[in-house]
């Protein structure tokens, strides 16, 4: 999740919200990694359930009921990376989830989707180094259409 967040964070997880309401597109996600659920991860969410999620080149489309024809994520946090090119449907209670760091991160590129069961919270307040968590980015996504 680099620049966002670096190996050796320590962080407090606010692991109640997600109880009660879904996350956003943007938010940073704590999650038990799919392949092996006593891992934890920390990702932030791109594609929301039920939605499609194009990557050509880098761009990052998304195609749902709202924007039938999809649209193109503003994403200022990003280091660009990798320029894959694929398609991915979501099902219902599944989130597409990516690094920051696109070049050198693990996330639904590699292993699919997370499930809604896997959630474990949001992060809040970042220990070390000291600084406090700016709150999720889902205001900071810009959609292009």
């Amino acid at each position: 999740m680099d620049p966002t967040f670096e190996t050796g964070n320590y962080l407090i997880v606010d692991e109640f919200t997600y109880h009660f309401k879904k996350p956003e597109r943007g938010s940073v996600l704590v999650f038990k990694y799919p392949r092996d659920p006593k891992k934890s991860f920390i990702k932030r969410v791109i594609g929301l359930p039920g939605e499609t999620v194009s990557i050509s080149l880098g761009q990052i489309t998304i195609i749902n009921e709202e924007h039938p024809e999809g649209f193109l994520l503003d994403e200022p946090y990003v280091k660009l990376g990798k320029k894959d090119t694929a398609n991915y449907i979501l099902g219902q209670g599944e989130y597409f989830v990516l690094g920051d760091n696109r070049f050198s991160s693990a996330d639904s590129r590699v292993w699919g989707p997370v499930p809604e069961e896997n959630f474990i919270g949001r992060p809040i307040i970042r220990f070390y180094p000291p600084a406090l968590f700016p709150g999720d980015n889902s205001k900071n996504i810009k959609k292009t259409e």
